[in-house]
């Protein structure tokens, strides 16, 4: 079965430069809503690293087009996917890669914690760890991508190993640039709730900001830290 699934995600996750993908056991890691589906495939997509390197001062309309277009990209990839699994009798669930500013404004106001984390995983399917901001950051992107999920009730094992504490030891490079100063420096690791080194509301604030005195509109948008963190601004990769 493994097998099958595997090869249904090259034929779609194209061009393969592209992409990281990965699968993650979440057996009792998920909501009830969830019951059963106790496997995930984890999704990152790129983003256009030229693109990125121009937000170091603040979110551009340019930045803002490419993100919304990589989520749309990545659900109708998952459409496609979730189809052809099910073909086979696998049974999918997708989890679509954002919510919508109403959303935010309304059922996850108070928590802005969505039915599940994309980050999670991520990095249960060992494809990277969480940032000092509350990034995922990739071990071939850093940063510079953006997630979805999959989830399956088939088992499937992940090719490599859950990743449980973070790699960015004293780099304090994100902490420092956020304009929202939402970060304290603390490193994250599994047992640290998000709260105890970056507050999500600091940040939900500035990126509303952001929205309307950059952009014109209502959206919640920054990117700062993801243009400024080193991991993704190493040239090996390039669209």
């Amino acid at each position: 079965m493994i097998k099958i699934i595997d090869d249904i995600l090259k034929k779609h996750i194209l061009p393969v430069e592209n992409y990281i993908f990965g699968f993650a056991d979440l057996t009792g890691l998920l909501q009830n809503k969830f019951i059963g589906f106790n496997y995930g495939i984890s999704i990152g997509r790129k983003l256009d690293f030229r693109i990125v390197d121009q937000v170091m001062n603040g979110p551009t309309q340019e930045y803002y087009s490419h993100y919304r277009q990589i989520n749309e990209e990545l659900s109708l990839l998952t459409s496609r996917i979730s189809e052809d699994l099910n073909k086979n009798d696998i049974e999918t669930r997708n989890i679509d890669p954002t919510v919508s500013t109403s959303d935010l404004d309304s059922i996850y106001f108070d928590t802005l914690r969505t039915d599940l984390s994309h980050k999670m995983v991520a990095t249960r399917a060992g494809l990277g760890w969480i940032g000092k901001t509350d990034l995922f950051i990739s071990k071939e992107f850093g940063p510079r991508l953006r997630l979805v999920s999959i989830l399956l009730k088939t088992p499937v094992e992940s090719k490599s190993n859950p990743i449980d504490i973070s790699r960015c030891g004293n780099c304090n490079i994100c902490v420092d640039i956020c304009p929202a100063k939402a970060a304290n420096g603390k490193l994250w690791d599994i047992t640290t709730d998000r709260e105890e080194f970056f507050d999500p509301f600091k940040c939900r604030d500035q990126c509303a900001e952001f929205g309307w005195t950059r952009l014109g509109i209502d959206a919640r948008i920054c990117g700062i830290c993801v243009a400024a963190c080193p991991v993704g601004q190493r040239k090996t990769f390039r669209n």
